[in-house]
């Protein structure tokens, strides 16, 4: 059953956060139902000078396929970018994504053959990644960003997301989960 997220404070809010991406573990996710990810690439898997995945990216998505996780690359950059990063994992994966749209999410969620009840994103971003999962009633996992961008615009995006944040936090004060 899909969950919903009926005030802008339960949108922007994230489920669960996570200092690393690699500190998300099939365990964890099985434990919370999710049996597929919705996965955003730059500033959560790698920086966006890093044009493909380390062996602890692929071996953290090896865990995920071995334990039957599906996954999926949600991605808001372009094609080249996200096509070169895909290339050593074979995933799906969506360039242009036009999060915080739903419509890529719903496709992905087609090819991989999941549901809203048992898929998740994972993301950098409360206001792309969190977002979108949550306007479809799923979970949304959370990590900070690697090394954010310091434009006016992403400074003034994080600066809005902090208020978020802090109610996570002071939700979640007991979570060994939380971002520190």
């Amino acid at each position: 059953m899909k969950k919903k997220y009926n005030s802008l404070s339960k949108l922007m809010t994230p489920d669960f956060m996570f200092e690393h991406y690699y500190d998300i573990t099939p365990e964890f996710l099985l434990s919370q139902g999710i049996e597929a990810l919705l996965i955003d690439i730059d500033n959560t898997l790698a920086p966006y000078e890093q044009d493909v995945p380390d062996e602890k990216i692929i071996s953290w998505f090896d865990s995920l396929k071995s334990a039957g996780i599906r996954s999926a690359l949600i991605s808001n950059n372009h094609p080249p970018r996200v096509e070169l990063f895909n290339t050593p994992l074979g995933l799906p994966a969506y360039a242009d994504s036009g999060k915080p749209g739903k419509k890529t999410l719903l496709i992905a969620m087609k090819e991989m053959g999941s549901t809203f009840d048992n898929t998740a994103g994972l993301g950098d971003q409360l206001f792309t990644d969190t977002l979108a999962v949550h306007k479809l009633g799923m979970p949304s996992l959370i990590v900070p960003p690697i090394k954010d961008k310091t434009t006016l615009f992403f400074r003034s995006k994080r600066f809005l997301e902090r208020p978020f944040i802090k109610k996570y936090k002071k939700t979640h004060a007991d979570s060994t989960r939380t971002v520190s």
